[in-house]
């Protein structure tokens, strides 16, 4: 592929690219330029942790990019997951690697890290102290939202080391794009000013969308707060849906789900649509009565939204479709997790979740 070619596919990925035009120099410039995505080992994963940071890793990857998936066990222990139980953390980290492999994602073709193997690299800590050095701590507090917290938290130490070691993760790993989540910004623009004050690159930063929860929207808060507060939450198990979920859980969730008739903005089901079902299926069947008008069948979700919007698509009929290509993408994971040492590792991780 050309670079804008390139260029292109991963601005299918980010629904924010600081900068465009330091992305473009940087695909002319390299025709393998490091992506890393990180991820703490917190439990059961949802679909957004699944599904779509594979299908982001595997358009990252088609792009040229070599990709590095870090495992950050330490930064859960930092957290506070699983009560700040590092074995339980890794254990976690493991189950990740097995949804992701079930899922599809062509593991083979990234780089896997754990945090723990540069622990022990004073190199690396020499990045996080001279990170910690130019900056304040109001400026690192601020980052903590990274961490799922908000500044006026109650701190624990631990709290203002991780954004620190994050932004240093980023150098450590070399990487030019850090492909993460919109809720990782705040991070990735501190990475942005250090870079060149310590002698590094500004990395570009290419921010995911966040899927939505299944709950009705909250009626106050705009920018990219309000997108936090949209997105799908392990704390709310019955508005996400997560890989391992029954086909009635799946069923139950979404024909739970906020729907409003003709309208598109801030419809979780819709949204599942655009960034699962159409990235995974060149068209949706909508299955229906003749009565209703009979099946339908949709090339793009341009299409499905215009439909819905102007009523000719019922929120039902399209919870129920919405379902079914939910559940068949995630039937290869229940399988895999149904037997052997991946069902004793689920099992494993369920009972941390209970006790954390």
């Amino acid at each position: 592929m050309n670079v804008e070619e390139r260029f292109n596919l991963i601005s299918q990925v980010g629904e924010e690219i600081i900068t465009e035009d330091d992305l473009r120099t940087l695909l002319e410039e390299k025709k393998h330029p490091v992506a890393y995505d990180g991820m703490e080992p917190s439990g059961n994963l949802h679909i957004a942790q699944g599904l779509l940071r594979a299908i982001n890793i595997q358009k990252m990857l088609k792009a040229g990019c070599h990709f590095k998936l870090w495992i950050a066990d330490w930064f859960a222990w930092m957290n506070n997951k699983f009560g700040g139980d590092l074995d339980k953390i890794r254990t976690a980290g493991h189950y990740m690697l097995e949804v992701w492999k079930a899922c599809g994602l062509e593991t083979e073709g990234i780089e896997i890290l754990w945090a723990k193997d540069v622990m022990s690299d004073d190199s690396y800590w020499k990045k996080v102290v001279d990170i910690a050095r130019h900056s304040t701590v109001s400026r690192v507090k601020r980052c903590t939202q990274i961490m799922g917290r908000e500044s006026s938290d109650s701190m624990q130490a631990s709290f203002i080391f991780y954004p620190c070691m994050q932004c240093a993760d980023i150098f450590h790993l070399e990487a030019d794009i850090a492909q993460l989540g919109m809720d990782q910004r705040k991070v990735n623009m501190l990475a942005r000013e250090m870079g060149p004050k310590l002698g590094f690159w500004k990395p570009v930063a290419v921010h995911h969308h966040m899927l939505m929860g299944l709950q009705k929207p909250p009626t106050e808060g705009e920018g990219i707060d309000r997108k936090i507060a949209l997105k799908m939450s392990k704390s709310k198990p019955e508005t996400a849906i997560f890989m391992t979920d029954t086909d009635e859980d799946v069923k139950r969730k979404l024909g739970n789900a906020y729907c409003p008739a003709k309208v598109a903005e801030e419809n979780p089901v819709l949204e599942y649509c655009r960034f699962i079902v159409f990235e995974k299926y060149k068209e949706m069947e909508i299955k229906r009565p003749e009565k209703f008008g009979g099946d339908l069948r949709i090339a793009t979700y341009d299409e499905l939204e215009r439909l819905f919007v102007d009523g000719k698509l019922h929120p039902m009929d399209l919870k129920n479709a919405t379902a079914i290509y939910v559940n068949e993408l995630l039937e290869p994971v229940r399988n895999h997790f149904s037997k052997g040492k991946a069902a004793e590792l689920l099992q494993l991780v369920k009972s941390f979740e209970v006790t954390r």
